[in-house]
């Protein structure tokens, strides 16, 4: 009776939503886009510090990175899901199972992926694009970024925990500090000492270290789960809806590294037959990406830092809250995608010359590539919006179908196939025609599902 008293004076449950968004939403929000600065940072510095080339090998490496990334969230909002969920429904012991069981898989699957990272970096880096000329920048800057990658994995699962106990604005200042001390040791090994993609990789690796350490001191703070040693023993039950419920996230980042893998490789093959060359082209899309990821991660972190009050909500039974959240942030989502939207269409080039001056041809398809490939991010508001509020209410099946059809299916054949018509240029016009059809199979997903999902459950005793 106790817990279950606890359970109904949670705030998640009471506070009005105004209220909430600040504590959860806005810092959830903040860590995304920094975390996702942190590769625009590196890129700054190696464009001032090595030029295109340098940019190019990063782009060789980032599949890996987003592809580390991506096994990290599967289980960071899986966690945050099931947690959720269970505090809503009074199950504190099973959710302190669920943190603690994520927390060690996450750990082992992240020394496992730096194993194999390290042991086949250099076919990977040909796999992924790499040219004569950037492989041996693209070989240098994976071999160090590739430690961090079990900091990677357990980080993102303890921040996401963090944010469900109410710590959401300890976990911003913790990234905030690591960003800081990126920027001025990548401004510090780059352009004073000169260690070119050495330094920015082993910039971002203490930088990764400071905010991991930052996180796992918060542990012995939970309130809302129990960190022991017997919930840390293998639930495979528990494990499996984790893995369920964090799939959609997993999906979306992982087909962020399918997307670069291809692009990359069709950029390297029709790149090289323009009058670009393969090296531009690699340079200015890993760029155009970097600055994408920026704005979908403003959107992933405003309806991620909702996870806890949709869950709690929809778990709880209170399902006018649970819409009155979701509602809100496809209209805050969508207002800022248009204003992104403006930005890039009118002031390209001062977004491009942040990562450094080169020839007028590689300007020439930067600008091209940056107008072409986010014409029609605005309609990523309501697609990544369905995908998490699915994901969040337990609907893993809705949220999975929902991010595979356009990242997995759509925009990579969308890519092939419009580069054999179109060469270089058909690789950038994918990504807005499938930015449309995805909406449009969102809106169909919302109607199947909405009124099942909430006047059913309303009738049930």
């Amino acid at each position: 009776m106790r817990e279950n008293e606890g359970v109904i004076q949670n705030p998640l449950g009471t506070a009005p939503l105004k209220k909430l968004i600040p504590q959860y939403v806005l810092p959830a929000t903040i860590a995304l886009v920094v975390n996702a600065l942190y590769n625009i940072v590196d890129q700054i510095f190696i464009g001032q510090s090595v030029g295109y080339l340098g940019n190019a090998a990063t782009n060789v490496i980032n599949p890996l990175m987003v592809a580390m990334i991506a096994i990290a969230t599967l289980w960071g909002d899986g966690c945050v899901s099931y947690t959720s969920l269970q505090q809503g429904r009074g199950n504190r012991e099973i959710a302190s199972t669920g943190v603690c069981n994520t927390f060690a898989v996450s750990f082992i699957i992240g020394l496992i992926f730096m194993a194999v990272s390290l042991l086949f970096l250099e076919p990977l880096c040909w796999l992924f694009g790499a040219s004569e000329n950037s492989l041996p920048y693209a070989m240098a800057y994976g071999s160090i970024i590739a430690f961090g990658f079990p900091l990677m994995a357990i980080l993102t699962p303890v921040t996401s925990c963090i944010r469900v106990d109410g710590g959401a604005i300890y976990g911003m200042v913790g990234l905030l500090v690591s960003c800081g001390s990126n920027v001025v040791l990548d401004a510090l090994f780059c352009l004073k000492f000169g260690w070119g993609v050495q330094g920015a990789a082993i910039a971002t690796l203490i930088g990764e270290m400071i905010n991991t350490i930052w996180a796992l001191a918060y542990i012995p703070r939970f309130k809302t789960v129990s960190i022991r040693k017997k919930y840390f023993r293998p639930n495979g039950a528990v494990i499996k809806s984790i893995a369920g419920l964090g799939l959609s996230s997993f999906i979306l980042q992982m087909s962020f590294a399918l997307i670069s893998a291809v692009a990359n490789h069709l950029l390297s093959l029709y790149g090289a037959l323009s009058k670009y060359g393969a090296d531009i082209a690699m340079a200015a899309f890993g760029i155009t990406i970097k600055i994408n990821q920026v704005a979908i991660n403003v959107v992933q972190g405003f309806i991620t830092g909702s996870q806890p009050i949709l869950g709690y909500n929809y778990g709880a039974g209170k399902y006018e809250r649970t819409k009155s959240m979701f509602r809100i942030a496809v209209i805050v989502t969508t207002i800022f995608l248009i204003i992104v939207t403006c930005i890039v269409q009118i002031f390209p080039m001062a977004l491009i010359s942040l990562f450094g001056s080169e020839n007028e041809l590689y300007n020439e398809f930067a600008v091209m590539c940056l107008r072409v490939y986010m014409m029609l991010c605005v309609a990523n508001g309501l697609q990544n919006c369905t995908s998490t509020f699915f994901q969040s209410v337990g609907r893993p099946v809705q949220a999975a179908i929902n991010t595979f059809v356009k990242q997995i299916v759509l925009v990579p054949l969308g890519m092939i196939v419009l580069a054999r018509v179109m060469g270089v240029t058909g690789v950038l016009w994918a990504e807005p025609i499938m930015d449309a059809a995805a909406f449009i199979i969102a809106v169909i997903l919302l109607k199947a599902s909405w009124k099942k999902m909430f006047f059913s459950e309303a009738k049930k005793p």
